[in-house]
């Protein structure tokens, strides 16, 4: 018994005298470009399928991102969202940004219902602000979505177009280019001027900057 006794504590002095070396190369690890390259969000593969995610993409810690979903070059997620591509597919195009927490998902078929399959395709330099909701819907090249928006099945943000923040895009609904549309339900608000269609392009390339930062 006090034999074995010594071989535990002679271990526990070995142990604790080289604890103080491996916490220094632990640091040192985890504080490397090569180790934070490692930390992605889950990536979780759906009746065999497997998110497509182009290695210039960032896709933050904690996210999750499952089955039939394509996140393009340059594009990011944010942390804390889910893009669930399970019954139909997410696609997200270059340089796009999903901000902190937003959900997006699909619909699948329903032929009883007269109800097709509904795809969430999101364009090229998409700014979609903290906290939405994207469901089954289209969201054109350089629109721009308001923090804790909710975007319903069907509906269409065309091209340089934007929706407040807050706002509910109700089934269907089609928010022409260069239009501004608010509320809960949203509503047409007014014409942008061209010097806010510009910053919709600014800001989706100062997200494609920021996110290099974690990569």
């Amino acid at each position: 018994l006090f034999s074995g006794f010594g071989c535990v504590a002679s271990a526990w002095r070995a142990l604790r005298a080289s604890q103080p070396r491996c916490i220094s190369r632990y640091k040192q690890w985890c504080t490397s470009s090569s180790a934070m390259r490692k930390f992605t969000g889950v990536i979780v593969p759906y009746k065999g399928i497997k998110p497509s995610i182009s290695p210039q993409a960032f896709v933050a810690p904690t996210s999750s991102v499952i089955g039939d979903v394509s996140i393009a070059e340059d594009a990011s997620i944010w942390f804390g969202c889910v893009l669930r591509g399970d019954v139909a597919s997410i696609r997200i195009g270059q340089r796009s940004n999903i901000q902190d927490g937003t959900v997006i998902h699909v619909n699948s078929a329903k032929p009883d219902l007269g109800i097709p399959q509904l795809h969430t395709i999101i364009g090229c330099d998409v700014t979609v602000g903290h906290a939405c909701i994207l469901h089954a819907c289209q969201l054109h090249d350089r629109s721009f979505i308001g923090m804790q928006t909710c975007i319903l099945d069907g509906a269409v943000v065309e091209s340089d177009a934007m929706v407040a923040a807050g706002s509910l895009v109700t089934m269907g609904k089609v928010i022409k280019s260069g239009e501004l549309w608010a509320g809960r339900p949203a509503k047409f608000m007014k014409k942008l001027q061209q010097s806010e269609i510009d910053d919709i392009k600014a800001g989706a390339q100062r997200y494609v900057e920021w996110s290099k930062d974690y990569l």
